[in-house]
This record gives C-alpha cells, sequence and structure tokens, in this order.
C-alpha cells in the first residue's frame, strides 16, 4: 500500500453556534484507496467530502492531500452527485468536456487541443456504454444514461481524487446494479483514489476497500472496516453468503448508532 495521501488530524467543523457537524476526525486514506463513508443522515458524510476537497475549512484541525494542506478547491479532484446536474443546453459530449473548459491548465488550451479533448471524452463515454450518445442532450437520456455521463464529466481532467456522493442513489436496483460495474472497472484501470459517500450498504461492501462507518451528529468515525473480499469482484459475489454475512454486520452496527 502506498503512503498516505489524504490525511485528517483531530479534524472538526461547526457550521454555526448550533455544535460542531463533524468531530474529531482522524483518518489516513492511501493513493489508489477505494473507500466509503456510511452512516446514519446528517452524520456528515457529505461533510467530510466538502472538507477533503477543499470546498470548508475545518473550525480545527488540519487536512493535507498529496502531502500539502489543503487551502481551498482542489484541482485534482472530480466530483459526481446523486443528481447528475448536466446542463440541458450542452450535448452530452460538450457536458463531460465542461472541466476541460474551465479547470488549470486545461482551460488554457482547450481551443488548441480541442480535437485532443474529444477524443478523451469520447473514448471515456464509450467505455461507460455511452458510443452513439455524444450528441444527444440530458432530456434525451434515461437517468441512469445521465449519471454514467457525470461520472465521464468527473474523470475527464484525470483527476487523482474522485469525490461521489450517492451518486447512484435516484436510480432503480438493476441500474444501480450496472453502474457499480462500471464504476469498478474504471477503478480497476486507472486506480484513482475514490470516496464514496452511501447510505447502501451493499454498494459500500462491493466496491470499497475500507467502509467507515460514522456516527449520529457530530460525525465521529466509529468503525473502519477493511473489505477483505478479492478483487477483481463480480456481481454474483453480493448474492453470496460471505458478502451478505458482511452486509448483515455492517446494518447492524449502523442499527447500533441509530439507537443510541
Amino acid at each position: 500500500m502506498s503512503a498516505a495521501f489524504v490525511t485528517f488530524d483531530d479534524v472538526s467543523l461547526a457550521y454555526d453556534q448550533s455544535g460542531n457537524a463533524i468531530e474529531d476526525i482522524n483518518l489516513s486514506i492511501h493513493e489508489g484507496e477505494f473507500v466509503a463513508f456510511v452512516g446514519p443522515s446528517g452524520c456528515g458524510k457529505s461533510t467530510f467530502m466538502k472538507l477533503c476537497t477543499g470546498l470548508h475549512a475545518p473550525t480545527t484541525g488540519s487536512i493535507q492531500v498529496d502531502g500539502e494542506p489543503v487551502a481551498g478547491p482542489l484541482k485534482i479532484s472530480g466530483m459526481a452527485f446523486q443528481n447528475a446536474n448536466l446542463l440541458p443546453w450542452r450535448t452530452t459530449l460538450d457536458n463531460v468536456l465542461l472541466p476541460l473548459e474551465i479547470v488549470k491548465p486545461y482551460r488554457h488550451q482547450f481551443r488548441k487541443r480541442r480535437d485532443e479533448f474529444v477524443g478523451w471524452a469520447r473514448k471515456l463515454l464509450k467505455t461507460v456504454g455511452l458510443e452513439g450518445y455524444e450528441d444527444q442532450y440530458p432530456w434525451q437520456l434515461s437517468g441512469g444514461m445521465q449519471q454514467r455521463a457525470s461520472i465521464c464529466r468527473a474523470l475527464i481532467h484525470q483527476p487523482r481524487l474522485l469525490m461521489l456522493d450517492e451518486p447512484f442513489g435516484a436510480l432503480d436496483a438493476f441500474t444501480r446494479e450496472e453502474l457499480w460495474c462500471v464504476l469498478r472497472d474504471l477503478w480497476e484501470a486507472q486506480r484513482f483514489t475514490v470516496v464514496l459517500v452511501t447510505h447502501d450498504l451493499r454498494e459500500a461492501a462491493f466496491l470499497a476497500d475500507t467502509v467507515y462507518i460514522m456516527s449520529r451528529r457530530p460525525g465521529r468515525v466509529i468503525e473502519r472496516r477493511q473489505i477483505e473480499l478479492p478483487r477483481p469482484r463480480a456481481l454474483e459475489t453480493t448474492y453470496q453468503k460471505p458478502f451478505i454475512d458482511l452486509v448483515q454486520e455492517l446494518r447492524a452496527q449502523i442499527g447500533d448508532v441509530r439507537s443510541t
């Protein structure tokens, strides 16, 4: 395992005088690691993500990414959310290209290298099964197809850190499992570092190397669970007893958190 890529040292964040949203977070995420955060609603899972990417500064403690203090929005991160949030007036291809138009250093090179960047986007879209849909607008795509495009948009500028906030939560079960496999294959091929926030324990156990369980507000990490299932993981794994037992253990721990 490589050296720590993301480090939280005694990190707390209070949005206002009502108290801390998260409290005393200490953890390290290694480069290339896939981690998932689970816990009850309002426990600070999404707050962790905002701190990690520099969208919020901690009230106390320190955060480092790639050996440097986080002092503002990170250029090496990509993000995807529960809602795809594709711009309705842009085609699928142009939505995927958007980060290259606005993120340094690509934005200064965009006109000159546009054909090259279009090649990147087309390759990504083909990888996630959207070849042939490049010229379609968001309203012409299904929810699952929109989310595939959103993931491509998050990855187009080749980030080293991918942040996923409930990316499949609004999708039906079949589409969700399909996109688990899409994300698994992308990660296996490129090994960027992933932080996944999810309420789906099956999703966390299937995708992640490490699952962090958070307490109720103020959110604290109360359990760090290594997922020992061998990789690459086939979807059939999720219907086998070792996986089912693992998810039940995680569910029991979340139940204990909710009841206290």
